[in-house]
């Protein structure tokens, strides 16, 4: 691991993941000339607007001259909505557009430094000369890689829930920004920036971006959440208890040991190791669009045979994996993290769990070896019926 830490990436401009994670990740942006060379978008704008159909994908159009400045239009769009724009100045955005294509979803290969429950998703924005939503700041980190055509990116001075916004129903936008520098992106180039760092991305031609961004719970979202994951195995008895409480002197006053003895029952429950990372694993591989994971009964020997034939499995891209070890008692544990779901496995199925959660297919000669193993086959028949893995080829 610390050889690929160390090793120049392409992807990063030929700085190592270890330099990238300790001055940039986090910290400050890093624009990337030619970070994928030679990439080529498998979609082009009509397929975008093709995809703005759906009733199941989320898009909407920013035009900065509409009926309002700034107007914003949510899909599902109908076909002649694109009649219907003007030539410049507007731009359509498509969310996880890496669930619905696989072609899309590969260029998360290149980010392999980075934690895969970390991602969120592959937006993808197309927009004519002018097109831009703005200057604004994420809360996440980003990854912006020109697709197609130039897109000038400005940035700016870092922001926070106090910095100043246009008055606006739907849209973020900051009112004041503070330019510290700018550049032009071409197909290939690539901008990280960090969360809270102002931008702006105009487009100079007709042009794509793909965001890859990453999922940052905040915390009042991690308070609130695990508190009520841990209220949920806890008794209506538990209580608040005072025993041996001492002769109160005004019974209007709330003592500092009342205070304690409330801050002792709140830490007891949520000061658990176990928990915590029960109900991470669990929020961070939720998937997106559940509905998408559609699964098939398939006894073992059905899946043997299915591989004997041919078949190739791959991970559904709406589905998140990730284990992690939880010691139970005396003894360390698997535990194994799909798509909001845990379940608690044997130390010995590790490389099973990294081929599923890393393999680009899985098929005869990698499974085989784990088809004799009654823990495992059951994992692999109940995936499938899951939905997390499909079989793409027969």
């Amino acid at each position: 691991m610390s050889n690929l830490l160390n090793t120049p990436l392409e992807i990063l401009g030929g700085i190592s993941a270890e330099v990238f994670l300790r001055d940039y990740w986090q910290k400050k942006p890093l624009l990337i000339r030619k970070a994928l060379p030679d990439f080529v978008s498998p979609l082009d704008g009509n397929d975008l607007a093709g995809l703005s159909l759906e009733e199941m994908v989320e898009s909407r159009i920013v035009l900065e001259h509409g009926q309002t400045p700034w107007e914003l239009k949510q899909g599902p769009f109908a076909e002649d909505t694109y009649s219907t724009l003007p030539e410049r100045d507007w731009t359509l955005l498509v969310q996880a557009v890496d669930q619905f294509s696989p072609d899309v979803a590969q260029v998360l290969e290149h980010f392999k430094f980075l934690p895969n429950w970390r991602i969120d998703d592959v937006m993808i924005s197309f927009a004519v000369p002018g097109g831009s939503v703005g200057p604004h700041y994420d809360n996440y980190d980003v990854f912006l890689l020109q697709a197609e055509g130039k897109r000038s990116w400005k940035v700016g001075q870092m922001c926070n829930n106090e910095s100043p916004l246009l008055a606006h129903p739907d849209l973020r936008i900051l009112d004041g920004f503070e330019q510290t520098d700018e550049w032009v992106l071409e197909p290939g180039d690539m901008l990280y920036l960090p969360p809270r760092l102002a931008h702006w991305g105009i487009a100079q031609t007709e042009c794509m971006t793909w965001s890859i961004g990453f999922r940052a719970p905040s915390t009042a979202e991690a308070v609130s959440h695990y508190a009520d994951f841990v209220a949920r195995f806890l008794p209506d008895e538990q209580r608040y208890n005072d025993a041996d409480m001492s002769v109160v002197n005004n019974p209007n006053y709330i003592r500092p040991e009342d205070i304690q003895r409330l801050r002792q029952l709140i830490n007891e429950q949520l000061d658990d190791d176990r928990m915590l990372l029960t109900w991470f694993g669990q929020h961070m591989t939720e998937p997106r669009y559940p509905d998408l994971l559609i699964g098939e009964q398939l006894s073992l020997d059905e899946l043997t045979q299915a591989l004997e034939n041919g078949a190739v499995f791959t991970r559904n891209p709406t589905a998140r994996l990730a284990w992690s070890h939880m010691q139970l008692d005396a003894e360390r544990a698997v535990v194994f993290f799909v798509s909001g779901n845990s379940r608690i496995l044997s130390e010995h199925l590790v490389p099973l769990l990294d081929l599923l959660c890393s393999a680009d297919a899985m098929y005869l000669d990698n499974l085989k070896p784990w088809l004799d193993d009654a823990e495992a086959a059951t994992l692999l028949c109940e995936l499938i019926k899951q939905g997390s893995l499909e079989c793409i080829d027969e």
